[in-house]
């Protein structure tokens, strides 16, 4: 019988396959009593364990394909380092010696600590980093239960995977065997194992719950990333229909690369800014892929994850050096750190629970506190300066008073650089984030003090709608197309435009292709995506009239209607 399941796609592309089944042992931790005497023992056994698992990951790092993906490398070392980490390595220790217990139980207890901490993060990459503490346990809980050697391989090439849940080491083991997707019953967008799919290649849909109860081996399934739907035991006709859009859109990828070198201009003429978004100095080859010449994005924080101390001034100026020198002469907007209330520098030691952390010391908030990390970071900023074409972007900005400090601290910076004998670009513009409402109704107040602006979609929808996007409770509520966004983001752009200053948009918004002409109606002029969206939205850039597009953002704009909205939407897309 054919049927169908839903889940979240977060790798576009569709498979057509039979089914292969991975059910990872679920471990059940036991509690014992040890005596005095054998607690020097446990611990060791601990320390053994760690060495091993240790081990394990240097050995898949060692097989990962020279033709992988730097981000490849970079999930396999997060791994590595948490294996290093206090939090995972001397807590177990000291919960053996002082309760007397097993090592399984410690780290356990560890675990549980850990995992609850992160769940009241707020912000939705990081909370999902607790998939990787609970990976990194369950390897070291095997080991402890005699398991010491890598699992064998299992053969699931040209097969679709069906799991419980991937670590990124399984992702890319089962990529270099030829996998043709996978669907795990947990997991979300941003999740290690979400971004390796995206990275590879490889369709995936994540949060199918139960999924396994409802398949067989050697089923056959449909795998379709786009939509986030799995098809089970589908029939004839329905296979002919998906090898079809298979083929369509092989065609459609292929399309997409002819337009790496062309020029991004609509149909009526007007050129359009387009750069992208990264988080690593590794996503370079990501935005050298998709034919991109800028940066207008990058997100500095997360030189501080997974790490027990901050980058010092040498990390961030190496970092941001390797992006600059990757574009040459492209534009490199760097961001300046955006921590603090659910991001600590080190997740695994966040601090007191925050009841709202995305409206407390955080971002622009944070680094006015904390001086010595903000200069570290401004001093590596202005030294890459003198390296190419840099923008230095702040986040959250709500008030005059922030800015006029941030801006004599940068000042201050450059008086210390100048009297050290440093180079710096002295006219490096300076620009902000609009992500607060406040900010975009009062652009004309901060524009005579700023070079340029970027309108940050994911928290200007939040601030302005007062809904928090990750609760599943009213994250319904989370419109990018409600009245109130699209005013914010016309006064943004009009507020720009009138002080003769450049707006650009970073934020998810810009990179989802459903709003591609609508932002473009409403006067937007250069985007900064995500490098697997680039191309999709360059085409539809280059295929769009703008001015066919004013009487429906008229229409969209004086609608009270979401009805009306949608149709209005669908029609310029159309």
């Amino acid at each position: 019988m054919s049927f169908t399941l839903k889940g979240i796609g977060v790798s576009k592309g569709i498979a057509i396959g039979k089914i292969h089944i991975i059910d990872h042992d679920t471990i059940e931790v036991n509690e014992y009593t040890l005596s005095k005497q054998s607690l020097d023992d446990e611990v060791a056994r601990f320390e053994d364990a760690l060495v091993i698992a240790r081990q394990q990951l240097q050995k898949i790092q060692k097989n990962i394909p020279k033709t992988a993906p730097e981000d490849v490398v970079t999930f396999i070392e997060t791994h590595l380092l948490m294996l290093n980490d206090s939090l995972l390595v001397d807590a177990p220790i000291q919960f053996i010696k002082e309760k007397q217990c097993n090592a399984e139980w410690a780290l356990k207890l560890q675990c549980d600590y850990l995992v609850k901490v992160f769940d009241e993060m707020d912000d939705p990459y990081i909370s999902s980093r607790k998939r990787d503490v609970e990976q990194v346990v369950s390897r070291i809980q095997h080991i402890l239960r005699g398991h010491t050697e890598l699992p064998s391989s299992t053969d699931v090439s040209n097969a679709i995977v069906v799991a419980d849940d991937l670590t990124p080491a399984d992702t890319i083991l089962m990529q270099h065997q030829g996998i043709l997707g996978f669907a795990t019953e947990y997991g979300g967008t941003t999740s290690h194992t979400a971004i390796l799919a995206r990275s590879l290649g490889i369709p995936a849909i994540v949060g199918l719950h139960r999924a396994r109860r409802y398949v067989k081996p050697d089923d056959t399934l449909i795998l379709d990333g786009i939509h986030g739907v799995m098809l089970v035991a589908p029939d004839q006709r329905t296979v002919e229909y998906y090898e079809q859009k298979q083929k369509q859109d092989k065609q459609r990828r292929t399309a997409l690369k002819r337009l790496k070198q062309a020029p991004c201009v609509t149909l009526d003429g007007q050129e359009i800014k387009l750069h992208t978004n990264i988080e690593f100095p590794e996503d370079m080859s990501s935005v050298k892929k998709a034919g991109s010449n800028g940066v207008g994005l990058y997100r500095t924080e997360f030189l501080f994850m997974n790490r027990i101390d901050p980058p010092d001034e040498a990390e961030h100026y190496a970092a941001y050096l390797k992006v600059v020198k990757s574009l040459k002469h492209g534009e490199v907007t760097i961001r300046t750190v955006d921590l603090g209330g659910d991001k600590q520098a080190n997740p695994l030691h966040a601090g007191s629970w925050i009841a709202n952390p995305a409206l407390g010391l955080r971002a622009i908030r944070l680094c006015l506190k904390n001086m010595t990390l903000f200069k570290q970071q401004l001093r590596a900023i202005l030294r890459v300066s003198a390296e190419g074409n840099v923008r230095m972007m702040i986040p959250m900005l709500s008030g005059l008073q922030e800015l006029t400090q941030v801006l004599n601290v940068v000042e201050e910076t450059r008086r210390e650089l100048s009297q050290e004998g440093f180079d710096f670009d002295p006219n490096m513009p300076v620009g902000a984030m609009v992500e607060v409402p406040a900010m975009a109704v009062c652009t004309d107040l901060f524009l005579p003090y700023l070079d340029f602006l970027s309108i940050g979609t994911n928290d200007l929808i939040q601030y302005t709608l007062a809904i928090d996007r990750c609760d599943d409770s009213v994250n319904y509520l989370y419109d990018p197309l409600h009245p109130a966004i699209l005013r914010l983001i016309k006064m943004s752009i009009d507020g720009a435009q009138n002080g003769c200053k450049p707006i650009s948009m970073c934020g998810e918004m810009a990179s989802d292709t459903r709003y591609v002409r609508l932002l473009l109606g409403l006067g937007l002029r250069a985007f900064s995506v995500n490098p697997e969206a680039f191309l999709e939205v360059k085409q539809i850039i280059n295929n769009t009239d703008i001015n066919s597009l004013h009487t429906n953002i008229t229409r969209m704009l004086s609608t009270d209607s979401p009805t009306e909205m949608r149709y209005l939407l669908d029609k310029m897309n159309t």
